[in-house]
């Protein structure tokens, strides 16, 4: 089907329009350049804007994102607008068609230059999942100070890598509680946890932190986060200082990333706050701050859990607000992962651990029962969200392979 007659109702048409970076069949590493997705087709946004005199053609004829998004939100929407009417108006269609490539045919690549990654914990049924498993006879099964921030890590932006890519699976010491010594080896227990990723565009200076308000001026958009976790080698290495090498091996993000601007229908109200905030994370008169996002994880093609996006407790604004509230900066190209994004049932948790309830209750797959992943194993995200008029806005999907170690 030409790229112009993409069906109504398609989650990829003309009220989406995710940004990615892609290499047209037959070229080598040069010829990577910024495209926008259709249907099932890729424009190329660099030629396009040259057909047509765009004066944003410098910030599209790259061949990384990163131009783009530190070009501010004026640009944002203005580019934006452009690219809709390129691809709906008649007029232009002669001069844009030509500059479609079939998504089959191409390669996608990381669309954006990492700079920094850092990974939260901003879900409340994922947090007291884990505290039940592990700290079954505490009172409480969240910490004393989750209700309070955004509690988060720094991880390896070296590690980020697209969808598609395999993921060797991690060696590293792991102790069991009954084992006399720790042993080094594959870890047993690799996991993942369904998320969502956030990526920065204006950077802000050292010692100025970005509020609540200020989140639509630095973030262009978001996208699915797989953070791959080996759980064995986690449980050792995490006292005192938290999450590590059972993290840093690999982190999976989509080809594409959807523009705030695309997702002004699924804005809704986070979770009702039990706990009074201090001023810098109180959204009582901020506008929505969450976002509805469907969330589907299958494990070889199996759908096995569909964790809603809508009850992360933590925003992403308050994140960002979090994130920098020290004066620490922001840079062109940071990643923010909201962390394992689960649900109030059983059918609606992020990762296997909780699905399999720490290895307690295995899977039940078509092709046989799983507790963590083995090798071979190929886990997808994909996700839609509510848009204009009753249309779906499609996620660009995640999905990663577990080699041997």
């Amino acid at each position: 089907m030409p790229p112009f007659d993409v069906p109504e109702g398609d989650p990829f048409g003309p009220h989406n329009l995710p940004y990615g970076v892609f290499s047209p069949a037959g070229s080598d590493a040069a010829g990577r350049r910024v495209g926008v997705r259709l249907g099932d087709h890729v424009l190329d946004a660099g030629a396009a804007a040259r057909a047509l005199g765009s004066p944003y053609a410098a910030l599209l004829a790259q061949s990384s994102l990163n131009p783009l998004l530190a070009a501010g939100r004026t640009a944002w929407s203005d580019v934006r607008r452009a690219l809709t009417a390129w691809v709906t108006v008649p007029s232009h269609r002669d001069a844009i068609e030509p500059l479609f490539h079939p998504l089959s045919s191409v390669t996608l690549h990381l669309p954006f230059e990492v700079a920094d990654y850092v990974d939260f914990y901003a879900s409340e049924n994922h947090a007291r999942n884990v505290g039940r498993i592990f700290r079954p006879d505490a009172e409480d099964s969240l910490t004393p100070n989750w209700k309070h921030l955004p509690i988060g890590y720094h991880g390896r932006s070296g590690t980020v890598v697209v969808s598609g890519t395999d993921v060797v699976r991690p060696s590293g010491q792991r102790k069991a509680p009954s084992d006399p010594a720790p042993v080094f080896g594959p870890s047993v227990r690799l996991d993942i946890e369904a998320e969502v990723g956030f990526v920065v565009g204006v950077p802000s200076g050292r010692g100025k932190p970005v509020g609540l308000s200020a989140f639509r001026e630095h973030v262009f958009g978001l996208s699915l986060l797989n953070d791959w976790s080996a759980r064995d080698v986690q449980a050792w290495e995490y006292v005192p200082l938290g999450p590590f090498l059972g993290k840093s091996f690999a982190t999976s993000v989509s080809a594409w990333i959807t523009p705030l601007d695309a997702l002004e229908e699924a804005r809704v109200a986070p979770p009702k706050r039990t706990h009074p905030l201090l001023p810098y994370l109180d959204d009582s008169e901020e506008e929505p701050g969450g976002y509805d996002l469907r969330i589907s994880v299958a494990v070889n093609g199996h759908v096995v859990s569909e964790p809603p996006f809508s009850t992360m407790y933590w925003t992403a604004a308050q994140q960002l607000a979090h994130m920098t509230v020290n004066g620490a900066s922001l840079r062109t190209g940071d990643l923010f992962g909201s962390g394992t994004v689960s649900g109030p049932t059983e059918r609606e948790r992020g990762s296997l651990l909780e699905l399999t309830w720490n290895g307690r209750d295995p899977l039940e797959l078509p092709d046989g029962k799983r507790t963590f992943l083995e090798d071979g194993d190929v886990v997808t995200l994909s996700a839609w969200a509510p848009g204009p008029g009753g249309v779906r806005v499609g996620l660009g999907e995640v999905t990663g392979r577990i080699l041997p170690g």
